[in-house]
């Protein structure tokens, strides 16, 4: 085949070009750094970069965005949950200072005063948030904990609680005590005052979680006890001994068949209070007689007393009797030791815990257009609980929140308010002492007005004996109480640390795979510098020398030979 210099020259251009468009690629590879810049250069390369892309940014949305907002979150709560185990160790040592000795006056008002700032304290600590968003109120971030001013609005409330939140509360009954004063003492209504008219009694309760409750709402208490078999003639069976006489138990008292189920599992029966048998009489304490001393009558031990202002469910004997024979049956999963309390409050003072973070509940109830409905599965067996969780890696999530009713507790509040109540009573008393006293002083010895005075005075000194005994009392309960509660502190603490933990051990690891991914992605898609450049040198170098030889070659015709 005959070469022509057309073939020659057209060879030489087109390898001229190759060459050139090599040397393009190569100058573009040191200018962009990177292997390929379209998927068609080199299709393995671009699917292998749009994976290990993928994964770098998901593993730096864990590494530079989740985990450190998860830490910030868990810092905020754990720095919260430190500040409240403080002040329940505060309250701790002044209950322990009531405690241990006779309290002077001035001792008395400073204790006074401290629980009171470090109740009000309490609940302020549980109003923590992180970015704006509410860290103790589960979903509902942004809600505070507490109410930050005082408001009206409906609330029907349903507690879930168990017998052991059942306690007793001492009334002394002063009787006209509090009227007295300097300018009526002997007048008609005081001056038969005597020592006898001051007595005292203790009566079982339920405190609920709130105070000043709606007079007017409906009280209602649901239990269950299990249901007892019955004979045909419909009296109630009990177990036989082989002779047929009852079986009795460790007191004496018969032992009831219970029905059962299919699977031999009891059955039981809800109980509501009111009903044809149990009544729930509403009282206030400026009643005569006061609630205390009405449920404290063997006449009314089948009885129930709700105290709207004090938030007291107050229960006659066989009342207390009822509930305390209540038990969880441990072969089911509801929980059959559950007592639930409903009732209605409407006024909210600042500071008051919202219900909707503790309670299943309703506000504005009966209201079409307004009622809202609270923690629907409060109710149900599988409660559903508001745990905030992160994504922190592939397939690994961590909570990040303590919910408030594990921690922030209304039997703080209602303890202090307690005590409180009991240390100014006892104030109260010891400065109509001291008043009393003083105007002994200035009567003369055997005139009438001495004579009772003294009587007054004595039945004082007895109230006050009386009351201080009730605020030791409460003391000493208070200690047992308030470590209750500064447990529970501890072990949110302690979760709240456990996470922290395992967060940074997830944060290393993140921290060693967004290397890992991120070296794996610059070897796949980036440029050996060294090695580009050399090529690129080389194919410079190999452009000019085809230039000057496609030059020479040209310079060449068929007219030289001829």
């Amino acid at each position: 085949m005959r070469i022509t210099n057309k073939i020659m020259q057209k060879n030489n251009l087109s390898n001229i070009n190759t060459n050139k468009i090599y040397q393009d690629k190569l100058s573009t590879q040191m200018s962009t750094q990177k292997k390929i810049n379209r998927p068609s250069d080199d299709p393995v390369v671009a699917i292998r970069a749009l994976r290990l892309r993928s994964s770098v940014t998901e593993i730096t949305q864990y590494y530079s965005k989740n985990i450190p907002d998860a830490e910030s979150w868990l810092n905020v709560t754990e720095d919260a949950l430190k500040n409240l185990s403080a002040i329940i160790t505060n309250m701790i040592t002044l209950c322990t200072k009531g405690a241990n000795g006779p309290l002077k006056t001035e001792d008395r008002q400073i204790i006074l005063e401290q629980l009171k700032a470090l109740g009000e304290e309490v609940y302020a600590t549980g109003d923590a948030d992180y970015a704006g968003r509410y860290v103790f109120t589960g979903y509902r971030t942004d809600t505070p904990l507490s109410f930050d001013k005082e408001e009206n609005i409906k609330y029907q409330i349903t507690e879930q609680l168990k017998n052991n939140v059942i306690d007793s509360v001492t009334k002394v009954n002063t009787g006209k005590l509090g009227d007295l004063n300097s300018a009526n003492f002997n007048s008609a209504d005081m001056k038969d005052i005597i020592e006898d008219d001051i007595t005292d009694v203790e009566v079982h309760r339920i405190r609920l979680a709130y105070d000043d409750c709606s007079a007017d709402g409906s009280v209602k208490v649901n239990f269950q006890v299990p249901k007892q078999a019955t004979n045909d003639d419909g009296s109630l069976k009990f177990e036989t001994n082989p002779d047929g006489s009852q079986k009795l138990d460790s007191d004496g008292n018969p032992i009831p068949v219970y029905e059962k189920d299919a699977d031999g599992k009891i059955l039981y029966d809800t109980v509501t209070w009111p009903n044809s048998e149990v009544t729930i009489k509403t009282m206030h304490p400026y009643d005569d007689p006061d609630p205390y001393n009405y449920i404290a009558d063997d006449a009314h031990k089948g009885e129930v007393v709700f105290v709207p202002e004090t938030g007291e469910l107050l229960l006659g004997d066989e009342r207390y009797q009822e509930l305390m024979k209540i038990k969880d049956d441990d072969t089911t999963l509801a929980d059959e030791a559950e007592i639930r309390v409903t009732y209605e409050k409407q006024h909210w003072q600042k500071g008051d815990l919202r219900p909707e973070h503790y309670f299943y509940c309703k506000s504005n109830p009966g209201d079409a257009e307004k009622e809202i409905v609270y923690n629907q599965t409060y109710l149900s067996v599988d409660a559903e609980r508001q745990d905030i969780e992160y994504d922190v890696g592939y397939n690994q999530t961590i909570r990040v929140n303590s919910t408030a009713d594990q921690c922030f507790k209304h039997g703080i509040g209602r303890e202090v308010d307690d005590l409180l109540t009991s240390i100014q009573d006892v104030l109260d008393l010891e400065a109509q002492q001291a008043s009393l006293e003083k105007m002994m002083e200035s009567l003369e010895d055997g005139t009438t007005d001495k004579k009772i005075m003294k009587n007054q005075l004595d039945a004082v000194n007895k109230a006050l004996t009386l009351a201080k005994k009730k605020e030791q009392k409460l003391f000493e309960e208070g200690i047992t109480a308030f470590q209750g509660h500064l447990d529970d502190a501890s072990l949110c603490i302690t979760e709240c640390g456990t996470r922290s933990s395992k967060l940074a051990l997830i944060k290393n690891r993140s921290q060693n795979q967004k290397t890992t991914f991120e070296t794996l992605k610059s070897e796949n898609e980036d440029i050996d510098i060294t090695e580009v450049a050399i090529q690129l040198n080389s194919a410079e170098l190999t452009y000019e020398a085809a230039l000057m030889a496609t030059g020479k070659v040209s310079q060449t015709t068929l007219l030289n030979y001829i």
